[in-house]
């Protein structure tokens, strides 16, 4: 484990865009109330400079969060990844570590998905037999395997190009569950125990959230208070959150019952990416890490159950 006698350590997250994002309120929230001196910057990153960027990194560097669009880009550079960055297909943590001869290698990690289950379990939802997922791309993938560390049997995922997330149903078998791929234009005949959207948060603003946020099971789980999970956060609500609160709103629900933004998912995977760089290890836990979480909610302005204060 690092501590502060062993010196100032660089971290960034990057993507592209990436003005918008809060992980470096969350992890300076961390590294304060850890008592490291670290900075954690964020820098505009596309796959195509990615490898140029992690390769001019200094010595004293410690690692870096990824976003869109380079969880997937990135695998290529890592000399190991963790489990479940194996079976996702996508990293989204890189730990800067050496081998055994000293030489730096660049270590994967996804914590994308506990955080996803953290962040669901804290806001009521610790158990989903059946989930909608809209989206298909590395978010979705985590979003699956988080569905089965749920209990889910089912996983029916939305997206405008079907043949383009079939890779969805091997991880599915994967993980113990059925993935059913469907398109937007599809109806949803049966009610979900649980909605994750992993749109883009400009999904739906040329008026395509009312063709996502349709059919009689959806409809029927905004009216039941069904919590849905919205990855993005900015801007926010996304258009898929206000046409989801119109169909809860029909029954007296508000978003703030059963909606639940993105930031309280980046809360807990950040939570989860600073053991990495801290210890080395996703499942060792920091120094007082309630006093840490309680700190890095407190950032970005939520609750323990990861909503607004």
């Amino acid at each position: 484990m690092l501590t502060a006698s062993d010196g100032p350590r660089g971290l960034a997250v990057l993507g592209s865009p990436i003005a918008h994002s809060q992980s470096p309120a969350l992890h300076a929230a961390a590294y304060r109330e850890l008592g490291l001196p670290w900075s954690y910057d964020r820098a505009e990153v596309t796959p195509a400079t990615l490898g140029d960027y992690v390769q001019s990194r200094p010595d004293d560097w410690r690692g870096l969060s990824l976003t869109m669009p380079l969880k997937q880009s990135v695998l290529p550079l890592v000399s190991s990844m963790d489990e479940i960055a194996r079976l996702t297909g996508a990293a989204n943590t890189i730990l800067f570590d050496t081998d055994a001869s000293g030489r730096r290698e660049l270590r994967g990690f996804n914590t994308d998905v506990i955080g996803i289950v953290r962040a669901l379990t804290a806001a009521g939802t610790s158990n989903a037999r059946s989930v909608l997922v809209w989206g298909g791309g590395a978010t979705a993938a985590s979003a699956v395997v988080a569905a089965a560390e749920l209990g889910a049997d089912v996983v029916t995922v939305q997206v405008r190009e079907p043949a383009r997330a079939e890779q969805l149903i091997g991880l599915g078998h994967a993980v113990g569950l059925r993935v059913e791929i469907r398109s937007f234009q599809d109806e949803v005949s049966e009610r979900p125990d649980l909605v994750i959207s992993t749109l883009p948060g400009s999904a739906g603003a040329d008026g395509g959230a009312n063709r996502i946020v349709r059919g009689k099971g959806t409809a029927r789980a905004a009216a039941d208070g069904i919590l849905l999970l919205d990855v993005a956060y900015d801007p926010w609500p996304t258009e898929v959150v206000k046409v989801w609160d119109a169909r809860g709103g029909a029954m007296g629900r508000t978003a703030s019952h059963n909606v639940l933004s993105g930031l309280a998912m980046l809360v807990h995977q950040a939570l989860l990416q600073v053991r990495i760089f801290v210890t080395g290890d996703p499942e060792r836990e920091l120094p007082d890490e309630p006093a840490v979480l309680g700190a890095m909610l407190a950032a970005v302005g939520l609750d323990a159950s990861g909503r607004p204060v």
